[in-house]
């Protein structure tokens, strides 16, 4: 699978969507560039490929993959990153408060590349889809399970209705009971939770429409769905993400995707908005 993202997006951003899908001898590529931007950038296709031990062709076609005309283009894309980088990442100080500082700092210097594969005819797609469904079921489980029961909340706070199961039959059954005319919308950062692909496949079956959002842009979840919303995951590689698991980037996007939502809808959304701030507000105590 190629890149189809934004143009601009660096190549940090396409790694980090695309490896999981990459050929064996694609990933030691990217695997390569992950461990030493700046190395690589000084390195010729033929001294890439020695170094991983592959061919020279192997190296070009992992760059076509990556979405660059070669490899020349691909060189010329990180020596930009490098330079544009303008976040100073801290290193910490020893400290517990300086580790959360560094962390925050690596995530903030990545937090452009969250977006980067999002296209405007698959957000347009996953926004009409959402105003127009009978139905709308959200299925997420393990660390995504939370991330689903915030897009339930603010939508039905948008005014359009969601609902979500925790139990993994009992989604199935709902999902296989949504019928055509409805929407099903997966969140999985691995794009590879039994629970959550069983879901969506009885969603598939009962004849609703799948929205998937997740990390990788080749994986089961993507792959089955009718619409994919990418999020390339804030660590640098696919080992990392299993480690180190964020779902923080996902969130950020949740949270504009139904803003976009309540101005996709113009004076409906607007109205809904009212109306759930004054529930809120008649809930505050002074």
């Amino acid at each position: 699978m190629n890149w189809h993202g934004a143009p601009d997006a660096s190549p940090s951003a396409r790694i980090a969507a695309l490896l999981p899908s990459l050929q064996r001898g694609e990933r030691r590529v990217a695997d390569a560039i992950v461990a030493d931007r700046a190395g690589i950038v000084e390195r010729t296709a033929q001294e890439l490929a020695d170094a991983v031990g592959i061919g020279r062709t192997t190296v070009i076609r992992a760059a076509q993959s990556l979405g660059y005309e070669g490899y020349p283009q691909l060189r010329v894309a990180l020596a930009q990153e490098l330079a544009t980088e303008h976040a100073q990442v801290e290193e910490g100080d020893g400290t517990m408060v300086g580790a959360v500082r560094a962390g925050v700092g690596r995530f903030a210097a990545k937090l452009a590349n969250t977006v980067s594969a999002l296209t405007e005819e698959d957000v347009l797609e996953f926004i009409t889809l959402l105003d127009r469904s009978q139905r709308v079921l959200v299925i997420a489980n393990g660390l995504s399970g939370a991330l689903g029961m915030d897009l339930v909340l603010r939508l039905t706070a948008a005014g359009r209705p969601a609902e979500m199961l925790p139990d993994a039959m009992a989604q199935q059954i709902a999902a296989r009971q949504l019928g055509a005319g409805s929407l099903c919308v997966i969140i999985s950062g691995s794009g590879a939770n039994r629970a959550t692909l069983e879901g969506m496949r009885a969603a598939s079956e009962g004849g609703a429409q799948v929205v998937a959002i997740t990390s990788f842009a080749r994986s089961a979840v993507a792959d089955a769905a009718d619409v994919a919303l990418v999020v390339p995951p804030v660590n640098d590689s696919f080992q990392d993400e299993l480690i180190h698991t964020s779902r923080a980037a996902i969130m950020l996007l949740i949270e504009q995707l139904v803003e976009q939502f309540v101005t996709y809808r113009g004076e409906r959304g607007r109205e809904a908005q009212a109306a759930a701030l004054s529930v809120l507000g008649s809930g505050i105590l002074e």
